[in-house]
């Protein structure tokens, strides 16, 4: 088996840069290093950034990472430090953290490591390592006014998340980012799909160091070969994979043998115990994440339901953390939202919350809204005092033959119906790159899948009005197949006007007039369609109810336009393939199991939205 260091390791180690003054850090700030020890022994590395002017005191700023807090060696200095370039040249003590088992620390490192409620003695968990770290820096680092915040950007956003779990008296502020909330719904599955896109991220995972390290203990494998979709068909059954993770990847043998949400899964989720927070909390996110939508939600909307501490939630037209770089042009892939969009963000809503909560005393509510929301169709940010918004409404679409999607049901018995064969896959984009998901995925032009034969398109006539979407959406669909297990993708589609003008952005090959704008999906694995933990086979041509629940939106579907719907099995190799006949591991599945099946939709599903009045 051979491996190298794949240029992919970049994502986790340099992303979220953006340029500023050329060594600003090392003039302003002076850095230390230390091993913090934790309850239990286990001595955590930590890299510590701290203002050069020693007449006032600071409040720390605080990320645990698993993906290295280098440079190491306290003369090598970080080319920006915490989350954005404000609230670097605004003065902090900017602090970071190899979690345990990873890189520099001590420890084994265990996966989205289980929560352990009322802990005694040496018991850990994240939570813990948190608590522990806090308290020895409140005590320990110099000038600091004893108040902290926690902030991250994907895991450490997991992390930022864990921190508000028990919480030691001085974190005051803590902001969730592209937060994974349950890695069986967010990164490596979606409702029960395994997310092949993600296999090579195994390898970050998987192996365990057996020493602190200041170098990668872990490669990516060698696939020889820049094309990714015939790459995994080739490869055919996940078992086949085998070779490239043996026994010695320890989340590849984790993922094999919990295909189903079980007692593995479930402990590892965090979202279940978000209650009684005490700490403020801004969670961030993308409306284009590819990686993360499930976790911002689900952890802004679990904190809201169950706790009462100050709660906000700012969502813009970002994928994986676009918010924290700051380029002039924001653009996911061909579609163009506006000028200084991060840059606006950074200063006028995260400054601002840190600022209140860490710097002013945290007396009452900061001077912003509850939900910062980016309309990704009107291209305009909106304010509301709840998320989704008070005066919200349920509009219901329902998919009619001959390709219609109409706000009324017609009396209909009929479907429409498609082959899906596991040898010729729909792609996820037109544009599918060997690295993990491409970024412009969420806004990819759709035109290429409307028009083959395995997907059922239903589009509404041009629209007079416009029609802002603003919360769920809920596809309630009605199927048959001739197989035994079948995957249920849905795309909500805003299709442009013909006279739609290109921008600087759009790829030499396309034309915005008449793009198919993707503006959210989400698959469904049918055998999960009661419970994400006993999965169960269809009916051979039984008429059968699959719920999809889409994650949020907020985008006008503007008068001119069309609302299109898609409907698809396969998404290759976003996610990995059914077998279409039912075996109980989908990991395990031989080349004999997969086989072509027609899948029927009936014309009594429908599409429910969440959607603002005119």
């Amino acid at each position: 088996m051979k491996y190298k260091l794949s240029v992919v390791i970049v994502l986790f180690f340099v992303a979220f840069t953006f340029a500023q003054t050329p060594d600003y850090v090392q003039i302003n700030y002076s850095k230390s290093e230390t091993y913090i020890t934790m309850r239990d022994g286990t001595k955590l590395f930590t890299s510590i950034y701290s203002p050069k002017d020693t007449s006032k005191t600071y409040p720390i700023l605080f990320q645990r990472t698993p993906y290295s807090c280098r440079p190491y060696g306290e003369d090598q200095f970080k080319s920006k430090i915490g989350p954005n370039e404000f609230m670097m040249k605004e003065g902090y003590i900017v602090v970071y953290q190899d979690v345990r088992g990873r890189w520099m620390s001590e420890g084994t490192y265990d996966n989205m490591r289980p929560y352990i409620p009322n802990k005694k003695g040496t018991q850990f968990d994240e939570a813990s390592d948190t608590y522990d770290s806090i308290d020895w820096m409140v005590k320990n680092i110099p000038n600091n006014n004893g108040n902290v915040g926690t902030w991250g950007i994907s895991y450490p956003g997991f992390y930022a998340t864990y921190s508000l779990l028990d919480a030691h008296p001085a974190l005051k502020a803590a902001s969730p980012q592209a937060c994974i909330g349950d890695f069986y719904f967010d990164d490596f599955h979606h409702n029960g799909a395994y997310l092949l896109s993600y296999w090579r991220a195994t390898a970050v995972f998987g192996y365990e160091k057996t020493k602190p390290t200041k170098e990668a203990w872990y490669s990516f494998p060698e696939l020889g070969t820049e094309d990714q979709y015939q790459f995994f068909l080739d490869a055919g059954p996940l078992s086949n994979l085998d070779e490239y993770y043996k026994e010695d990847n320890v989340f590849w043998t984790q993922l094999k043998e919990h295909p189903n949400y079980d007692e593995f899964w479930q402990k590892r989720g965090i979202i279940q115990h978000l209650k009684n927070i005490k700490p403020a909390v801004m969670v961030v996110g993308g409306l284009f994440d590819a990686e993360d939508l499930y976790g911002p939600f689900e952890t802004y909307e679990k904190i809201e339901e169950n706790s009462a501490n100050y709660n906000t939630v700012v969502f813009g037209p970002w994928s994986h953390g676009d918010w924290a770089r700051n380029k002039k042009r924001q653009a996911i892939g061909n579609v163009y939202f506006g000028d200084d969009i991060s840059t606006t963000y950074q200063r006028d809503i995260e400054t601002k919350f840190f600022k209140h909560f860490l710097k002013d005393g945290g007396k009452g509510k900061p001077d912003l809204a509850e939900a910062y929301m980016f309309d990704s169709g009107n291209l305009a940010w909106k304010e509301y005092t709840q998320w989704p918004p008070k005066n919200t409404e349920k509009k219901t679409f329902w998919l009619q033959n001959n390709q219609r999607l109409n706000p009324f049901a017609e009396r209909s018995y009929t479907f429409e119906e498609f082959v899906s064969d596991p040898k010729k896959p729909v792609p996820y984009s037109e544009d599918i790159k060997m690295v993990f998901t491409p970024r412009k995925f969420m806004t990819d032009d759709q035109r290429f899948a409307a028009r083959r034969p395995d997907v059922l398109v239903f589009e509404t006539p041009v629209l007079t009005e416009d029609i802002t979407l603003a919360g769920e959406i809920l596809a309630k669909l009605n199927v048959a197949t001739t197989g035994t297990d079948a995957d249920w993708i849905v795309k909500v589609i805003d299709v442009f006007p013909a006279d739609a003008k290109d921008t600087e952005e759009t790829q030499a090959y396309l034309k915005m007039g008449n793009y198919h704008m993707m503006v959210r999906s989400e698959v469904m694995r049918g055998r999960y369609r009661n419970s994400f933990s006993k999965p169960e086979p269809f009916v051979p041509n039984q008429k059968t109810s699959v719920n999809i629940k889409l994650q949020d939106v907020h985008h006008t579907f503007k008068k001119g336009h069309k609302l299109q719907i898609q409907v698809q099995s396969t998404w290759f190799p976003y996610i990995d393939l059914n077998p279409q006949t039912y075996v109980e591991n989908i990991f395990k599945a031989k080349e004999e199991d997969f086989s072509k099946q027609t899948h029927k939709v009936f014309n009594d599903s429908s599409i429910e939205f969440t959607v603002l009045p005119n």
